[in-house]
């Protein structure tokens, strides 16, 4: 984590040497939606699939010179993973892949500098406020869903993650995106039924937008 911190401030250090401009100096607000790629990682984690979700929110842009921007964005993020290579005593009696779903309210606070026009990259923290979690056991169909309530949950309702992507803006508004987010802190309880779990939340999503 410490060499991609270094790494990710070498870069944009870089990118001062670099000619841009981008392609407004007002404000502006769009909206964004786009598929999610999400898993967990961490020491304490084995072999895990992605869960297949989606994002949609705002996002807005403060330029800051010709060449840098703030960009807050404030989304739903369907995160997770699969639990289907895990289930080795079939406890769910399917063969489907089952998904534990956690769903989150994300606000990433990210600098973005212009390669050139149109043509930028990002990078920030992003802040994650958990607004459901359940096991979901049939995933493409209606059923199979259990619910956990936050009194029984292990996971945390807050979390944090380091944002790093790019995007293309065209002239007319509409944007095409690409970022990945590693979580920076564990999702799970420590308490004394788990212990100290090393647990951290990954997405990768892809998406298309329209800035108004």
């Amino acid at each position: 984590m410490k060499k991609l911190i270094v790494f990710t401030g070498a870069f944009l250090f870089a990118l001062t040497s670099i000619h841009a401009q981008s392609d407004s100096r007002e404000f502006q607000i769009g909206a964004k939606a786009g598929v999610n790629f999400s898993d967990v990682s961490g020491d304490d984690i084995g072999d895990v699939d992605s869960r297949t979700s989606f994002n949609a929110g705002l996002v807005a842009e403060v330029p800051i010179s010709e060449r840098f921007s703030f960009q807050p964005e404030v989304f739903y993020s369907g995160q997770g993973f699969d639990l289907k290579e895990i289930d080795q005593d079939n406890v769910f009696d399917t063969d489907e892949n089952v998904e534990y779903q956690l769903d989150y309210i994300q606000v990433p606070l990210l600098l973005k500098a212009y390669l050139i026009e149109g043509l930028s990259v990002e990078v920030g923290p992003q802040f994650g406020f958990k607004v459901h979690e359940e096991i979901d056991s049939k995933p493409n169909d209606d059923g199979g869903d259990i619910e956990i309530d936050s009194d029984d949950s292990n996971i945390k309702d807050f979390d944090t993650s380091l944002a790093f992507g790019t995007s293309y803006k065209f002239h007319n508004g509409v944007f095409i995106s690409a970022r990945y987010t590693v979580g920076l802190t564990n999702i799970i309880e420590d308490n004394a039924y788990l212990g100290d779990v090393d647990a951290k939340n990954n997405v990768w999503q892809f998406g298309l937008g329209y800035m108004f």
